[in-house]
């Protein structure tokens, strides 16, 4: 399996990071792909993928969040164009890039100026995305949409829109779906989108610390409970465990180039 959405370098696991990968490792897990967020935690993202080149894949990117009131988002920037040329550490991509519109409204203009220059890096770059889309799939719709035919690629992180935005998406380029610890919550409705969709689309993530999946919802995520998330779409889909497995981390592979 690949995690292709961890923050495993986050100070929620200071205390026992090695443990956490150790399990990850133990659980299965061949890879972690390390999402940027922002300057403040870039220099720990790429501690871990020195520290385990062979496994940890570190990005370049800055998050829609990052660049709300944030005056200095456009210097942040600048940092991403400049690490893309000058990391210590292969790049496996850019991001986490994106919208993000469930806060607040009020960056909008400027979340969309700073998506469109990450996503000319990736494409400048040959680099795959990673996009965070979160209150604002339709605008995220239009957004790359007007990118259409230029080879972006990339995967829409915990995706959480029906079944037909997907599909609309994945025409706009060659586009993949990262599937998290929500499809096992029971009321969330993403089990029925997953069906739907077929899982050559498909990417395993947890999304730690973030969107524990059951059975342990409520706790610290970590990158070794993306085997439950496997459990979950082999089940919704009545394939083998294995057989996920197989086609999603031959996709990852793909994808980001490991």
């Amino acid at each position: 399996m690949i995690d292709t959405h961890s923050h495993i370098y986050a100070e929620e696991f200071d205390a026992d990071r090695s443990e956490v990968l150790e399990r990850a490792w133990s659980a299965g897990v061949e890879h972690l792909i390390l999402p940027d967020i922002d300057s403040e935690s870039r220099p720990r993202m790429i501690a871990l993928a020195e520290a385990e080149p062979e496994r940890c894949h570190a990005m370049a990117g800055l998050h829609p969040t990052s660049v709300n009131d944030n005056p200095h988002w456009q210097r942040e920037l600048d940092e991403v164009e400049k690490l893309l040329t000058t990391s210590p550490v292969k790049l496996c991509g850019v991001g986490e890039i994106g919208l993000d519109l469930y806060w607040s409204k009020d960056f909008y203009r400027e979340q969309r100026e700073a998506l469109h220059a990450q996503l000319e890096l990736a494409l400048q770059h040959n680099l795959p995305v990673v996009i965070h889309t979160r209150s604002a799939y339709a605008e995220m719709l239009d957004a790359v949409a007007t990118y259409r035919g230029r080879g972006l690629r990339g995967v829409f992180h915990a995706y959480a829109d029906s079944a037909e935005m997907a599909r609309k998406l994945e025409r706009l380029g060659e586009f993949r779906f990262g599937i998290g610890g929500v499809v096992t919550f029971k009321n969330s409705g993403l089990d029925k989108v997953v069906a739907e969709l077929p899982i050559e689309l498909l990417l395993l993530e947890t999304d730690a610390p973030y969107l524990t999946p059951v059975p342990h919802r409520g706790k610290r995520n970590e990158s070794s409970y993306v085997e439950f998330v496997c459990r979950k779409i082999a089940d919704i889909h009545a394939l083998k465990f294995e057989q996920v497995d197989t086609i999603t981390t031959a996709t990852a592979r793909s994808l980001f180039g490991i």
